[in-house]
């Protein structure tokens, strides 16, 4: 995750650093430095800070499209989001069956996700 990302998602949450630090669960001088580019973003804060994106409540959004109707997927019914209906949060399962592949570790699949819609929707 780039800082600009972890930036606007910030800005999206509607938090400042420090609320936004104990959400996380990290120190202010550890978004802080996030934000400044001096320390890069550990996995498990990306992935929460998507989380939170993703299900913050917003009466003015739109419903999210689900992956397998934005992708067109075919491989939906052997996949845990199609599963556990949660189409939206593809990005947060592992063992997802688009391009991001099952056999893939976190930091792999997260490349691809980063650009795919589903997940640059959430900024």
């Amino acid at each position: 995750m780039s800082r600009e990302t972890f930036i606007k998602l910030r800005a999206k949450l509607g938090k400042t650093q420090k609320a936004l630090a104990e959400l996380l669960g990290v120190s202010l001088k550890a978004v802080q430095s996030y934000e400044q580019g001096w320390r890069s973003i550990p996995f498990h804060v990306e992935r929460q800070l998507y989380f939170l994106a993703a299900n913050q409540r917003n009466s003015g959004q739109p419903k999210r499209k689900d992956c397998w109707s934005i992708k067109r997927c075919e491989h939906k019914k052997e996949c845990p989001a199609w599963e556990f209906q949660a189409g939206h949060l593809c990005w947060f399962l592992s063992g997802t069956r688009c391009e991001c592949a099952t056999a893939k570790g976190w930091k792999e699949k997260m490349t691809v996700c980063r650009e795919c819609e589903v997940l640059t929707s959430l900024f």
